[in-house]
């Protein structure tokens, strides 16, 4: 719920600044060694702002739009765990959309610094969040490239520790595609130009009539913005003839 003499951008801007501010609690809460008063008194004044977001919110969730392909990288996943800047989990990763080797598909170049919220082993970036990363970046470069889809599989190989509090490069492309599958690699460097970690995968573009399908049978966890803008989608594509946007299928 945004105030009337807020703009979008300006409730945009105050999003990230909450979520920026919050991963300094995160981090601190994981990693710092605090006096137990002090742990105290920060949860009770987090427990005091969490009931004053609860009474300024409205009755519904945010409004999650599709990615918008002629905006910036950083912008296709605004809340996600990993790229999302309005998202206090994200660490974030940084990425722009840069051109394509050889005169290929655009590609996505991204930086990181993982703190101690993602820690595995001692010193260093948890397995999981290694392929969460990836995942989330292959998907910004099918995007970058034109070619959305679904993860079919994904497959990542750890070549050396990625260190924490360090500098990561990290590169996603579009190899090839061959109908309604689409080939990525991705890579992450250290920052001496260490190769620590790669992955493949296989995507799948989704008709928009699989894509109204799925969504629809999610509806009740779905925010009407994002089910218009699938059912819009799907018209368009001549796949739902007998959907209305706004309308329940069925």
């Amino acid at each position: 719920m945004t105030d009337l003499g807020t703009s979008p951008a300006e409730a945009v801007e105050a999003r990230i600044r909450l979520a920026d501010a919050l991963r300094v609690t995160i981090d601190t809460t994981v990693s710092a060694d605090v006096d137990t008063a002090a742990l105290v008194a920060a949860a009770e004044a987090v427990e005091e702002v969490n009931r004053g977001l609860a009474q300024a919110s409205g009755p519904e969730m945010l409004a999650r739009r599709p990615p918008d392909l002629r905006a910036p990288a950083q912008e296709f996943f605004p809340t996600s765990p990993i790229l999302g800047l309005c998202n206090p989990m994200a660490p974030p990763v940084r990425v722009v959309i840069v051109e394509g080797a050889d005169g290929g598909f655009p590609a996505i170049a991204g930086t990181a610094n993982f703190g101690y919220p993602y820690q595995g082993p001692p010193t260093c970036v948890h397995g999981g969040i290694i392929a969460e990363t990836f995942d989330e970046v292959l998907g910004a470069a099918l995007l970058a490239a034109s070619l959305p889809g679904m993860t079919g599989t994904l497959t990542v190989r750890y070549r050396k520790p990625t260190p924490l509090l360090t500098d990561l490069r990290i590169e996603a492309r579009v190899v090839r595609h061959q109908g309604r599958k689409v080939f990525a690699e991705a890579a992450i460097y250290r920052d001496d130009d260490v190769l620590t970690a790669e992955a493949e995968g296989v995507f799948i573009m989704v008709d928009p009539t699989q894509l109204l399908a799925i969504a629809e049978g999610n509806v009740d966890g779905v925010d009407p913005v994002m089910m218009d803008a699938v059912r819009a989608e799907a018209l368009r594509r001549g796949a739902a003839s007998d959907v209305h946007p706004g309308t329940p299928a069925g």
